[in-house]
């Protein structure tokens, strides 16, 4: 494996504890499933020997077996020298003992609080006081899960998108313990990993999960009103609005299971924002088990032979839509950067790395001009009088200066 000299230092702020990584550092993952594995993959694509860990002896067997047969695929395509010394450089642990020799320890577990509170807190009595712990939370509070810990400083978010292997965005989140200089230390060595790394406040959501929330919940809204089926909303978010997946099909991609509790996750985070606010519509499809294309149902009816339904080809109706959705999602952006939740450049990489937007949102109101989507939000907000369509007060700002972001 290539190796080089290049360390980052952290250096822990009460004990001044000198923790380095370089490409010698053992890399553990907790979580061996579809995340937790891509993970791993990267890290050992990237010259780490590495721990993969989880308490289930079939998943793990799974997860062994998939990265071997992924690895066998990329050799044959080139893409790698060898898959044997890439898995060579893998050991499979079904106890946390095996994170003793760990440099850096990424957990990839389910989206539970007091799981991975628990977790970090088992992981702590292994690992030295050196080891930087990581998060790949998408939505939870970093600084909850470092508070269970006794050494918070070490502890980060760092969140990769599904499938980890390919999708290049990664958000790093310090948490209010976080000692400062292990962000630009970890953002340097997701450069190395080939990734695109963005820095995110820690909030609920960061920022993709933040940002990204209207994209399903408006088109849900729209739906539910009645104004349009499923099938018309993804066309004009496509044909249109040039996403490459409508809302729909998205959410019936990533799970029910995933995309509504997230929703859930970051309006009850959010004190009960109605802008991120659930829909009937999605929990039912959770509570029947209809979680998408991996049950065969969700929005949409994957069973085999039956058609999918056509869109109502409206170009009026379709504009109508793709505006609304649009403007919802720019507001976002907008109030994101109003916060300080990321830099405007980190908040246009993050929504066209992490969800394939095909423009940053921020660009795109710098093209619709600010007054626009304002204008759009403001009719919203006085014909339903909801919070949910509020508008930014950067926004209101910039639209009064006629001033661009980017």
């Amino acid at each position: 494996m290539c190796h080089t000299s290049k360390v980052w230092h952290i250096y822990h702020l009460s004990e001044k504890v000198n923790m380095t990584i370089t490409k010698e550092t053992i890399v553990g993952v907790i979580g061996s499933g579809a995340m937790g594995a891509g993970i791993a993959q990267v890290a050992a694509t990237a010259g780490h020997s590495v721990v993969l860990y989880d308490n289930n002896a079939t998943a793990l067997d799974k997860a062994k077996n998939n990265l071997s047969s992924t690895f066998a695929k990329l050799e044959e395509k080139g893409k790698i020298k060898s898959a044997q010394e890439l898995m060579g450089s893998f050991s499979f642990s079904g106890s946390l003992d095996g994170f003793a020799n760990c440099g850096l320890v990424i957990e990839a577990i389910v989206e539970r609080l007091d799981v991975k509170k628990a977790v970090f807190a088992d992981v702590e009595k292994v690992v030295s006081d050196t080891c930087i712990l990581a998060s790949n939370t998408s939505s939870l509070s970093i600084t909850s899960i470092a508070a269970a810990c006794k050494i918070p400083s070490r502890v980060m978010g760092l969140h990769f998108f599904n499938p980890a292997p390919l999708m290049a965005l990664v958000e790093v989140i310090p948490a209010i313990q976080t000692d400062a200089t292990l962000i630009p230390a970890a953002k340097q060595l997701m450069l190395d990993w080939a990734k695109t790394p963005v820095i995110a406040k820690d909030t609920p959501g960061f920022i993709v999960n933040r940002v990204a929330r209207p994209f399903y919940g408006e088109a849900i809204r729209i739906y539910e009103e009645g104004f349009a089926d499923i099938a018309t909303i993804d066309w004009a978010m496509t044909e249109i609005g040039g996403f490459k997946m409508g809302p729909f099909t998205l959410t019936d991609y990533i799970g029910h299971d995933v995309n509504y509790v997230v929703t859930e996750t970051v309006f009850q985070s959010f004190f009960y924002d109605p802008r991120y606010k659930p829909s009937f519509s999605q929990k039912r499809l959770l509570e029947a088990g209809w979680l998408g294309r991996k049950t065969g149902k969700g929005f949409y009816d994957y069973t085999q032979g039956v058609a999918m339904p056509e869109p109502t080809k409206d170009t009026e109706k379709g504009n109508i839509i793709a505006e609304r959705i649009v403007a919802m999602l720019i507001n976002e952006a907008v109030d994101a950067l109003h916060l300080g939740v990321a830099s405007a450049a980190d908040l246009e990489t993050a929504m066209t790395k992490g969800v394939n937007y095909p423009k940053g949102l921020l660009r795109w109101c710098d093209e619709w001009g600010a007054a626009k989507c304002l204008s759009v939000l403001d009719k919203l907000y006085d014909e339903y009088h909801e919070d949910r369509y509020r508008a930014s007060v950067l926004l209101r700002k910039q639209a009064m200066g006629n001033k661009k972001f980017v």
